[in-house]
């Protein structure tokens, strides 16, 4: 059953519109929500919805519960490849829990969270931005670390990034479900402006293998492909950045071990045929975040290695 949850009038007979598709069935009264679309350049999430609301619907004799998609929590920024939401300069990940008598953008996120509350569980799926490639990985605030980690562990992603405090942006969608106890994972992947396929259907499963935990999904899940995560707790992550400016040229993706001194990659100078400096890891680690836009200006963040 699809769902508008808000209906706000635009300029030239359009309308500004969140919907949500519910796929019902059986006695099970657990609710999962799948979000995505927060962000108009990030568009895993579209196809991990997509996935999602096909199996459903291809099994449905399978689900105990109840599974609602959302794939357009910024649909203005979906239509236009937009990060925020277009003429208003605003991140929406920055305006939760949002105001009911407030802007236009306030009162959607004001919407967004008084529809979720309550929710079992909500996976808020995002992708990289333009400039970095993650590996599969769930981020988390340290507050929330006893109820989310071993949720998230059952989602078969690669690396589990527990986040002190002070790091945390309590304006998202995530911190503020979670402060009001709806629990929310937020999962990184990918690239901005480009779907990875293999991520999608990796997170799919991982996500019928949640809803198999959690007693929601009585149907076969494949478990090939979602890996015994790696945790991340403290300060364990190096951050790489670049000394000088120029092209990024590597021949690495991120997901593996790196040595210590191994070669992450060089920036060149195109006209000269130079090597102006070599990105180099300074530990033996797990390489989760790589750059993946190739001009780059000194102190671009280059990579992040996970070490112990």
């Amino acid at each position: 059953m699809i769902k508008t949850i808000l209906s706000t009038e635009l300029p030239v007979n359009e309308r500004y519109m969140i919907r949500k598709n519910i796929i019902r069935n059986g006695d099970g009264k657990k609710r999962i929500c799948i979000v995505t679309g927060t962000h108009g350049d990030e568009l895993e999430g579209q196809m991990v919805c997509y996935l999602m609301a096909r199996q459903l619907n291809e099994q449905l004799e399978n689900l105990d519960g109840t599974v609602e998609i959302f794939p357009a929590l910024n649909p203005l920024g979906i239509d236009t490849i937009q990060r925020g939401i277009p003429n208003f300069d605003l991140d929406m990940n920055r305006i939760f829990p949002g105001d009911k008598n407030g802007t236009m953008a306030e009162q959607a996120a004001y919407t967004i969270i008084e529809d979720l509350k309550g929710a079992d569980l909500v996976i808020d799926v995002h992708s990289s931005n333009l400039y970095l490639r993650e590996t599969p990985q769930v981020r988390i605030n340290v507050l929330n670390e006893k109820e989310l980690v071993p949720l998230a562990q059952e989602l078969g992603v690669d690396f589990i990034w527990v986040h002190d405090a002070a790091t945390v942006l309590e304006a998202t969608l995530a911190h503020s479900l979670n402060s009001t106890g709806t629990k929310c994972l937020v999962v990184e992947m990918g690239v901005g402006e480009r779907i990875n396929h293999k991520m999608c259907f990796r997170l799919r499963d991982g996500i019928f293998h949640l809803m198999q935990e959690m007693g929601m999904w009585k149907g076969e899940v494949p478990t090939e492909q979602l890996a015994d995560s790696i945790v991340c707790k403290g300060n364990k992550v190096e951050f790489l950045n670049a000394e000088t400016s120029g092209i990024f040229i590597t021949e690495l993706k991120c997901g593996f071990m790196v040595e210590k001194s191994q070669e992450i990659g060089q920036i060149v100078e195109p006209l000269t045929g130079k090597i102006l400096s070599r990105v180099i890891s300074p530990v033996d680690g797990y390489l989760f975040t790589i750059r993946a836009y190739p001009i780059v200006y000194e102190g671009s963040l280059m990579a992040r290695i996970y070490h112990e």
